[in-house]
């Protein structure tokens, strides 16, 4: 993650694809090849998602949707993290899944809504999430 982060916030390569998310136009009359760019990134995603493919295959049962029940809890992560940041959907999910075991071992039962609860109170305190920026 903190690669990830490190490679899109802090190289030239990753000010390129940011730039190259707001305005193709403009990085492509600088002389970046962006279809390219962006289809290498995306390959780099997929790649990251048969990694994680890969290490979740000894803990649960490999099927095509095996990680379809993440997608609403991923989700809530981002929003409340914040869109477009990085580094605040990384702390907002190592927070929220510490958050989520403590609750599994404490109240089970509340443990499947807490991520929701905080969902709904950061949005009333900070529209934006917890480290996005307010437009």
């Amino acid at each position: 993650c903190l690669g990830t982060w490190f490679a899109i916030e802090r190289t030239k390569l990753g000010a390129y694809l940011r730039a190259a998310t707001e305005n193709p136009t403009l990085v492509q009359a600088f002389g970046i090849n962006v279809p390219v760019m962006v289809s290498l990134t995306y390959g780099f995603g997929v790649a990251l998602a048969g990694l994680a493919g890969v290490l979740a295959a000894p803990i649960y049962q490999v099927s095509p949707l095996m990680g379809s029940n993440l997608i609403i809890v991923v989700f809530a992560v981002v929003v409340i993290g914040g869109m477009g940041s990085i580094l605040g959907a990384i702390v907002t999910g190592l927070g929220l899944g510490l958050l989520e075991g403590l609750t599994k071992v404490v109240y089970p039962e509340a443990s499947n809504i807490v991520v929701f609860v905080i969902m709904a109170v950061v949005l009333m305190v900070k529209p934006a999430g917890l480290f996005g920026r307010e437009r």
